[in-house]
């Protein structure tokens, strides 16, 4: 469907934005119904980890159960770790055969469904990049995503030059992006020099401004830091439209994509960016419903006010938004990225957990 076919007036801003601007969207889950919904509203993509696979379990059990009954009866002498990941696996092929017809017709432009490596493996490249190369052969239409740890960075350059396309993710800083987007480089690099092909590859890195947020936000009250609320909501819309114009300047082949949904301003201020967004189903619905207009704010800066009060208030928002502001050795530490690792390697056992108890129901229930 064109421009000249439809009136726009009719659709969505949402749908506006991503049929009428450079950025585009994806759906925030693997969540069948949820994709279907967000690529009648234009999305291009979608993502998947252990923490939405649970959250789709619960939600929708009813069409899982006979799935994962079946994998446990079939498999007597697997654990809960491979019946996990089984289910990980077939909920991403799914969405990616969803997504495949936009990926045929835009010749692997869009229609890529991210897969998260196991959580566990943060620390260990070796056991990152075997996982991502693994699933780079499950469908044509994926994307690996590792995090951008220390050992992530190495990774990521690993399975670059093995030709399967990554997706950065546990990233909210300017310093973390330009690592990611620089492990690509040298991977692609490295592919050419064995005349190898880069032609399809599309390489990504996500920011999840709302989690760096979120971590201002917590250091605000820990430390009774005097500051307005609002200007917390501008930390990770300052990173992102940093790094874009660096990214923009230096010409990466990696494509931004945002992530951590917290308000419709991290929305509407990266619309009119060539990037990505990677929006949960909760705030689709909340954006195709709201009157706002579908403007190129991309190009406006932040208020400088509020930039100086976050760099005068909070170190870490200057180790987030300075180019040199870490090292990647400093990666793993910092606070956003713990949180969110914590949060990760959390979901991930409750998933565990929640597998467990289809193979070992609790006799006293």
């Amino acid at each position: 469907m064109t421009e000249a076919t439809i009136n726009l007036q009719t659709l969505s801003p949402l749908h506006r934005t991503a049929l009428t601007t450079p950025t585009d969207y994806w759906n925030d889950s693997c969540s069948l119904e949820e994709l279907g919904y967000a690529i009648s509203h234009g999305a291009v993509g979608a993502t998947t980890n252990p923490t939405i696979v649970l959250a789709v379990l619960k939600k929708e059990f009813s069409s899982w159960r006979e799935r994962a009954f079946g994998l446990i009866a079939a498999n007597p002498d697997w654990g809960e770790v491979q019946i996990a990941w089984q289910l990980i696996e077939d909920m991403a092929l799914k969405a990616a055969e969803l997504l495949l017809p936009i990926f045929e017709e835009t010749r692997g432009k869009t229609g890529r469904l991210s897969m998260q490596t196991n959580p566990t493996y943060y620390r260990n490249a070796d056991a990152m990049a075997a996982q991502a190369n693994y699933f780079g052969g499950l469908a044509p239409n994926l994307h690996a995503k590792i995090p951008a740890t220390r050992a992530g960075i190495t990774a990521i350059e690993e399975v670059t030059f093995h030709g399967v396309n990554t997706n950065a993710t546990v990233c909210f800083t300017v310093p973390q992006a330009i690592a990611v987007a620089e492990a690509v480089e040298r991977g692609l690099a490295r592919r050419r020099s064995s005349a190898l092909d880069t032609t399809g590859m599309t390489p990504m890195c996500t920011l999840m401004i709302g989690r760096l947020d979120d971590w201002m936000k917590v250091l605000a009250k820990k430390h009774q830091i005097d500051i307005a609320p609002e200007t917390l909501d501008w930390a990770g819309i300052a990173v992102m439209k940093k790094a874009y114009g660096i990214f923009r300047e230096r010409g990466y082949r990696t494509r931004l994509l945002a992530a951590a949904y917290r308000h419709e301003g991290h929305w509407l201020e990266l619309v009119g960016g060539d990037l990505s967004m990677t929006i949960p189903y909760e705030w689709q619905v909340r954006f195709t419903a709201c009157e706002a207009q579908v403007l190129d704010r991309m190009r406006n800066a932040v208020d400088p006010a509020i930039v100086a009060a976050l760099l005068q208030h909070f170190p870490d928002f200057h180790r987030a938004y300075d180019q040199d502001g870490m090292s990647v050795a400093n990666f793993d530490s910092y606070g956003a990225t713990a949180r969110t690792l914590r949060s990760f390697l959390g979901s991930y056992s409750d998933l565990l957990s929640f597998v467990r108890d289809l193979m070992l129901p609790d006799p006293d229930c």
